[in-house]
């Protein structure tokens, strides 16, 4: 009567266990898809559609690249398509530096695209750069600058991840104010610091 006892106890036991292992496997994977199912939503889409000023804009110096495609620091590459819109001028002469990355500012910096030697940003012309820039977790701002006279208008920037084989596109489709960096911030733990880029972005 006793091992009967105990057996049942043993039984119950096993059950008790195997139950608390499943509840928490079922916990755990619920844990994992919600943390992909918010991940997946962060990069999904544009939270603004909207383009705005950023008068304030720090560049992360030590990850600034050169048009030769020189990095100083630990990369990923990067393919960019700019695509210029039709109501911009037949070409332009207007300087043009670009800046994105992701939430914790691991960003890529290119101070000069523009080259009117080789009919760069034309009216209704899509232009690829291939660059080299810090790795990140997802990029989710992206800022153009634009110096001169001509008014350059971009219609959209699409960058692809190779890495990751991810791509995010930004929607322009307006003209771009003259000496301030305007675009998009999609980050929701980004904090840009307030640090005035002007001067970087000319030279």
């Amino acid at each position: 009567m006793q091992q009967g006892e105990e057996s049942q106890k043993s039984q119950s036991g096993g059950r008790k266990s195997t139950g608390m292992a499943r509840g928490l496997y079922l916990f755990l994977s619920l844990l994992l898809l919600l943390k992909v199912s918010s991940s997946s939503l962060a990069y999904a889409g544009p939270v603004n559609p909207q383009p705005h000023e950023l008068r304030s804009f720090k560049i992360r110096e030590e990850k600034v690249q050169d048009n030769n495609q020189q990095q100083l620091g630990r990369g990923c590459s990067y393919t960019v398509k700019i695509k210029t819109s039709c109501s911009s001028p037949r070409y332009t002469r207007d300087a043009v530096s670009l800046a994105f990355g992701d939430a914790y500012r691991n960003e890529v910096y290119v101070p000069r695209l523009d080259d009117p030697s080789s009919k760069t940003f034309e009216r209704c012309s899509t232009d690829t750069f291939n660059i080299q820039g810090p790795c990140g977790y997802g990029i989710c701002y992206l800022y153009l600058y634009r110096n001169g006279w001509d008014g350059w208008i971009p219609d959209s920037v699409k960058v692809y991840e190779v890495s990751y084989r991810r791509a995010i596109t930004f929607y322009y489709g307006t003209p771009l104010p003259n000496a301030i960096w305007y675009g998009f911030n999609q980050c929701s733990r980004i904090s840009v610091p307030s640090a005035n880029a002007t001067e970087l972005a000319s030279q």
